[in-house]
């Protein structure tokens, strides 16, 4: 017996027919997961979710400086018309479903940013999606375009350090850290956080060092 078929006789099942998943991560994308262990406590955590009572805070890595210091990212997402793989903002909110990001500053470095997100919805590449819209894809974000270099010089230098940062953190820099909720039976909030995995601190911490030393990759 596989460990997913396991997983679907012990645990509830939702929706989407994943056992015991109340909320999800995009692939690739590192950090937190809610796992419900009955049918009561998934539609009480569920519940939460959707009432925009939990606490979800991402870190991202993302192109370009983000001129304000923390913002809000406000539009309804909704599937690319020429892309059936990614997804939009439309601003009219003419299609698509509500969505609100909260950003704020965490580090600069120049060419990229790190910051900090805050959900009060959950849609499908939900950050991905706003902070490109605002002109700020996640750092080798391949669906999305992020694993160009949208950002920094034409020097052979800094396209070899940006070509090993890919290397060093092969899929979009976004990780899940803090999760929020109230337990189901207790009632008590909960929060939950975890630390970025060796990749994503590996990334970050070569930019440290390109900021240091930025006059070397551009001679």
């Amino acid at each position: 017996m596989s460990f997913y078929w396991y997983l679907k006789i012990f645990l509830p099942v939702n929706s989407n027919e994943r056992p015991g998943l109340v909320h999800r991560i995009d692939k690739d994308t590192s950090g937190l997961l809610v796992v419900a262990k009955t049918e009561a406590a998934m539609t009480h955590l569920a519940k939460q979710f959707f009432n925009k009572t939990s606490e979800r805070e991402y870190v991202a890595l993302v192109w370009g400086d983000v001129i304000e210091e923390e913002g809000v990212v406000e539009g309804n997402i909704g599937r690319h018309p020429k892309n059936r793989l990614q997804n939009m903002v439309y601003v009219d909110g003419s299609q698509g479903k509500e969505a609100v990001t909260h950003y704020k500053v965490l580090e600069r470095f120049g060419y990229v940013t790190l910051v900090s997100c805050k959900l009060e919805t959950g849609r499908t590449h939900q950050i991905r999606v706003h902070m490109k819209h605002i002109g700020h894809t996640l750092f080798n974000d391949e669906r999305y375009g992020g694993e160009k270099i949208l950002k920094g010089t034409t020097f052979t230098k800094y396209k070899q350090f940006v070509d090993n940062c890919f290397k060093i953190l092969p899929r979009q820099a976004l990780h899940a850290k803090t999760l929020g909720f109230t337990h189901p039976v207790t009632g008590k909030f909960l929060q939950f956080s975890t630390e970025m995995p060796e990749d994503m601190q590996e990334c970050i911490e070569k930019w440290r060092n390109y900021v240091k030393h930025k006059k070397d990759f551009e001679e």
